[in-house]
């Protein structure tokens, strides 16, 4: 992109983002001190960070950044700088979409997966904020991902932060296998890119609460209750917003995924679903 270009996407994409916190702070904002307790809801793409995030936004005091697009598109930029240097891009980013939509008052909660690389950057940033990193099962994680079809060879288009789909290799793909990325199956793509997030968002543990998207679904109110404690919040309202989850979705492996399929995960991911508990020993998926 131009630099020209460039300049103008950024000036659009802080104003459409602040436009839609305008939307979700309406009736709600305070015009008083400023709010730095934020969230940072984080983890794979397609592990329920959107749904949280939404849920967590839509509490009396909090606000849903959304996925703010600036910052999106920054983080490949940002995750080899120094930890304060990120620290300094995530406050100016967020700070100018929360002050043009009139809603620093209120906790922000931010929600973008790529936020998971720059962690220790967003939490220096805020030093009252807490990261929530939603875990998910790596196969069904996959499943979606595949469905989606962002990391397949010749899918054309790109996301609001103007990163192009496709089997090229993203930020995260370390350097001496990224030409191997480009090479693997879509299973593999998949499974290669919920290991690495889920990896980065687990940097900061001592400011950052876990949630299984298996356990959301099966106890919503006592994920409420434990969220809202972590977070000082009004634990009733996170109840009623955690308890419109859809469960249909969990394990959903079990039937969408192909012995080929199931294969090429556990050979990239197999170790990390193994310490998280989703598999016994990488040897079971094959």
């Amino acid at each position: 992109m131009g630099g020209v270009k460039q300049a103008v996407w950024r000036v659009a994409a802080t104003g459409v983002a602040a436009g839609r916190v305008a939307l979700r702070a309406r009736g709600t904002r305070f015009l008083g001190r400023r709010e730095r307790r934020l969230v940072f809801v984080v983890g794979s793409p397609r592990s329920g960070t959107t749904f949280v995030g939404g849920a967590l936004g839509s509490q009396p005091g909090f606000v849903d950044l959304g996925e703010v697009p600036l910052l999106k598109a920054a983080v490949p930029r940002l995750v080899q700088r120094p930890v304060e240097e990120q620290a300094r891009a995530i406050r100016r980013i967020l700070q100018a979409v929360r002050n043009l939509a009139l809603a620093h008052g209120l906790r922000g909660v931010e929600q973008n997966p790529e936020t998971s690389f720059v962690l220790p950057g967003a939490l220096r940033a805020y030093p009252s904020a807490k990261a929530v990193h939603m875990i998910r099962d790596g196969r069904d994680v996959a499943c979606s991902l595949i469905e989606r079809g962002w990391l397949r060879p010749g899918r054309e288009g790109a996301d609001d932060a103007n990163q192009a789909y496709g089997a090229h290799a993203r930020f995260w793909v370390e350097p001496e296998r990224r030409e191997e990325f480009a090479r693997a199956s879509e299973a593999t793509r998949a499974a290669w890119a919920w290991r690495q997030y889920v990896t980065a968002a687990r940097r900061a543990p001592d400011r950052t609460i876990e949630i299984r998207y298996e356990s959301l679904t099966a106890d919503p109110a006592g994920e409420a209750e434990r969220v809202a404690q972590a977070l000082d919040a009004d634990p009733g309202p996170l109840r009623e917003a955690f308890g419109r989850v859809h469960a249909g979705s969990v394990a959903r492996w079990r039937t969408d995924l192909t012995p080929e399929q199931l294969a090429d995960i556990g050979a990239e991911a197999g170790d990390l679903l193994a310490e998280l508990g989703y598999v016994d020993a990488p040897a079971t998926l094959h």
